[in-house]
């Protein structure tokens, strides 16, 4: 039987590790498909240390239901090497990205359409082996997705940092006042979310992160300014030159500062999604929520819906192309070890 190498999670908190088991033989509508490329994401960080920083102290454990050894990574693109008795044979062979977020399919929310809010998750790199290895198994042939004539590696990161970045952009679509965009946090989410909001709204699109090589990254590739959120009275300069804030922001990194600087802009009326998992508490006055009239909502990843309308739009030519690297499968921890320090600009995309 062939052998299935892996980048695995042997203990919380620690460095990941080669492991070899035999390969998988799909079952029913399972598929297995042969990894070319698979993202690394900032919530790999997260499941790596076995917590997410809930602010004050405060953790929440992601370690529950998972057996160790585990493979991490949920941005896959690959070729179908074999399918169960139940999937099309066709399907062999052929070139897909693959939807992580797969629920149980019974509950209300899957029946819904809306598998990502499974409390009974089957998210792949999350509570079932994901894509940091040679192949991976995929519960059911619906979540392979056709990424032709995509670049492969530009597939694999719409299946998470693209369909997040995506989804929240369209909670502000039918907003009544489109004046202007913040988008705060350019790590590969916030770059991808630069990228598809060019296509998607007609107003500026301004940014704002910590890090001058991302801020000029991004002026270079559309935004119309970049702010450094930690500059003197930025936020007062921000609010002149947009003529009172900003009709709609997306937090890419959700944490305590950059919500804070996400309501210290927004204008009365304007909308607040947050998308970012980078951990923290966030208070707000209420008398300041009301006077400000502000939504704010929290989003975390697409639909499958809404990753075949994302594949569609880039398939159309419609996105361009956002900053991204590939690098051995061998070297992620290496990898996982400088975005954890901050050296990553765009996406780090692993490649057997």
């Amino acid at each position: 039987m062939a052998r299935m190498v892996r980048q695995s999670l042997v203990k919380f908190d620690a460095p990941l590790c080669e492991t070899i088991v035999d390969t998988p033989k799909p079952q029913g509508r399972e598929v297995l498909v042969r990894i070319e490329r698979c993202g690394l994401c900032h919530s790999d960080l997260h499941i790596q240390d076995g917590y997410a920083d809930l602010g004050g102290g405060k953790k929440l454990d992601t370690t529950r239901g998972m057996t160790l050894p585990f493979t991490l990574g949920h941005e896959i693109a690959g070729v179908v090497d074999e399918v169960g008795p139940d999937a099309p044979k066709d399907l062999v062979g052929t070139k897909k990205a693959v939807f992580p977020w797969i629920g149980c399919g019974q509950c209300r929310d899957c029946l819904a359409g809306d598998e990502n809010l499974c409390a009974k998750q089957r998210f792949l790199g999350v509570s079932i082996d994901g894509g940091f290895a040679t192949h991976v198994l995929v519960p059911d042939a619906k979540y392979l997705l056709d990424y032709d004539p995509l670049p492969v590696n530009q597939a694999a990161t719409l299946m998470c940092s693209g369909v997040t970045a995506y989804g929240a952009l369209k909670r502000l679509v039918d907003r009544p006042r489109q004046r202007n965009l913040l988008l705060i946090g350019l790590g590969g989410v916030g770059m991808m979310g630069l990228s598809f909001a060019q296509a998607m709204f007609k107003q500026p699109i301004t940014v704002a992160d910590l890090s001058p090589a991302a801020r000029e990254t991004a002026l270079k590739n559309g935004a119309a300014a970049a702010y450094d959120p930690a500059e003197p009275d930025v936020v007062k300069r921000m609010l002149k030159e947009s003529d009172g804030g900003f009709d709609g922001v997306v937090d890419f990194a959700g944490n305590e500062k950059s919500m804070a600087f996400a309501v210290s802009t927004v204008a009365r009326g304007g909308k607040i999604v947050v998308s970012g998992l980078m951990g923290g508490q966030f208070t707000l006055p209420m008398v300041q929520w009301v006077y400000k009239r502000m939504t704010i909502e929290g989003f975390m990843v697409g639909t499958l819906a809404e990753g075949q309308e994302l594949m569609a739009l880039a398939r159309a030519g419609k996105i361009k192309p956002t900053p991204m690297k590939e690098e051995p499968m061998a070297d992620v921890q290496k990898w996982i070890d400088e975005l954890r320090a901050g050296k990553v600009v765009g996406r780090i995309v692993l490649k057997n």
